[in-house]
């Protein structure tokens, strides 16, 4: 079926506004018309580097310009992209790397040492492109290694899109999964515009007059919220720096007349709440914060209406339906409505979404269940994984994991999740990936991983270990041992030591046991 490619948002926007700043990061200021011709640079460069239509190209590399760029140039050129979390460990790296078969690399200079060592192991990804200059250093990889200024250099900046199908992959979301192993959700063309839309319709409005400020990561959220920024003409903000610190975004804020904050986590609104700094600084031009990824407080909404007025719009979803299942509007975060303050909205344009039991019927409002939904929004499936496709998708309908319960006026509750995720400051932990990492320390015998209430960051993840006879071990011993094997913001905060682990008669640990006794007393459970 025929559709349009998302490359066009960049076409339309560079023909309607071609002086116009499409991104600044500090000084640097590149308008639609220079944005477009970089993107079809590097779009033409990559087809030369023979790759079929529908293959991945990878992208690792902290906030900077240029990932918007390969984002589009990746899809002018009829390929699909595989952004990646910055902060993952080189065994994650190469995890996704491998099963998403990327032929192409593109990456920051700081994670050369990091390739160095895994390049050898790589099965698909034949090319790396640099977004920093090396020149002159040695490669430690057999690997073709392009720098991309180079790259540009080598490309033409004629127009050119490639034709596709609205049910062509665009973007391969990956996510944690119930293996303990991130899933791919793949995301096409049609998806990703139907996003873009639907965003200006129901969440926010976004205009040629808006100047977005990324502050979270652009391989996640903040760069699907790039997308309706680009298709209007607005401007897209970018720190320079990857550290989220309170006074640098209201920095830039007042600098730059920002008017939208894309998409950010709530432990960062709440540290923007909390900040001293926000009073030295000029912030009139804010219309909107969209946040997500998390629950957050009814206590810290409040006090966020009212530091920074009504510009809160929160969106709830995950990455197999992007970027939201339902939100709450900015005129719906009333301080006279503390009952909708902790709700998450009522379902989006495109989105159908039920309260369902375990056998998949749909339950009657006020009835706690399975949060599900489906429509055009959801994504084609996991991809190189058809038996996590079908235990997900059941009956055209998205089995999101989350439990929670549906109000007569369709306003959603959420109360826990059937999986056992994690949300920690936004990011998503499966407790596995972190219990598999510490049975490999030759002092545990057993352990359970869960979060458990942080005030700052919503979750903490909590271990609760025993050890093996005669063995010993320290908290820090193991908090440090994670962190050499996962990605930082996976390790535990904290470990508590027990003789055994709780279990049932079959000798399944209990631990949703183990979880309540740190949930006691809270109506959330997330």
């Amino acid at each position: 079926m025929a559709g349009m490619n998302l490359g066009y948002l960049a076409v339309r926007s560079a023909a309607a506004y071609p002086d116009y700043p499409a991104v600044i990061c500090g000084d640097s200021v590149v308008t639609y018309r220079v944005f477009n011709e970089r993107v079809n640079r590097a779009a033409s460069a990559l087809r030369r580097l023979g790759l079929a239509k529908g293959e991945r190209v990878a992208i690792l590399s902290p906030n900077r310009p240029e990932l918007l760029e390969v984002l589009f140039a990746t899809w002018k050129a009829g390929l699909a992209a595989v952004p990646m979390n910055f902060r993952l460990h080189r065994d994650e790296v190469r995890y996704i790397l491998n099963h998403s078969e990327a032929k192409v690399l593109v990456h920051a200079g700081v994670y050369q040492d990091d390739l160095d060592r895994i390049a050898g192991d790589l099965a698909a990804t034949r090319v790396t492109i640099c977004l920093d200059d090396l020149a002159g250093k040695e490669r430690g990889h057999p690997l073709t290694a392009l720098d991309y200024r180079a790259l540009l250099d080598s490309g033409d900046a004629e127009e050119w899109v490639e034709p596709v199908d609205g049910d062509d992959l665009a973007w391969i979301f990956y996510t944690s999964g119930t293996t303990g192993r991130p899933k791919g959700a793949m995301l096409t063309h049609r998806i990703l515009l139907l996003m873009a839309l639907n965003t200006c319709a129901d969440i926010y409005p976004f205009g040629h007059d808006d100047i977005g400020l990324h502050a979270a990561p652009l391989s996640h959220g903040s760069g699907l919220y790039a997308l309706p920024l680009i298709a209007k003409g607005g401007t897209n903000v970018i720190l320079p720096s990857s550290r989220f610190d309170p006074e640098t975004v209201f920095a830039a804020m007042e600098r730059h007349r920002v008017t939208v904050l894309p998409f950010m986590a709530p432990t960062m609104v709440k540290r923007l709440i909390e900040s001293e700094a926000r009073t030295r600084y000029d912030l009139r031009s804010l219309r909107c914060i969209v946040y997500g990824g998390a629950p957050m407080y009814v206590e810290d909404l409040a006090a966020g209406l009212k530091a920074f007025g009504p510009v809160f719009a929160q969106v709830y979803g995950q990455g197999e339906c992007p970027m939201t299942v339902t939100g709450l509007s900015r005129h719906e975060h009333d301080l006279n409505r503390p009952d909708r303050l902790a709700s998450a909205g009522t379902a989006r344009l495109g989105v159908q979404v039920r309260i369902q039991d375990a056998e998949g019927s749909a339950l009657a409002p006020g009835s706690i269940g399975e949060i599900a939904v489906r429509g055009d929004l959801v994504m084609k499936g996991y991809w190189r994984d058809p038996e996590a496709t079908s235990a997900t998708i059941v009956n055209g309908w998205l089995r999101t994991g989350d439990v929670g319960y549906m109000d007569e006026h369709g306003y959603l509750y959420i109360l826990d999740r059937t999986k056992d995720m994690i949300i920690s400051g936004g990011n998503n932990i499966y407790p596995r990936e972190v219990e598999e990492v510490l049975l490999c320390h030759p002092a545990i015998q057993e352990v359970c991983v869960f979060g458990v209430p942080d005030p700052e960051w919503g979750e903490a993840v909590k271990a609760v270990v025993a050890l093996r006879p005669g063995h010993a071990a320290t908290e820090a011993e193991l908090i440090s041992f994670c962190r050499n094997h996962l990605a930082s913001y996976k390790k535990p905060r904290s470990v508590d030591f027990v003789e055994e682990l709780p279990k049932n008669a079959y000798g399944k640990v209990l631990k949703r046991d183990l979880r309540a006794r740190y949930w006691d007393g809270r109506t959330r459970r997330v």
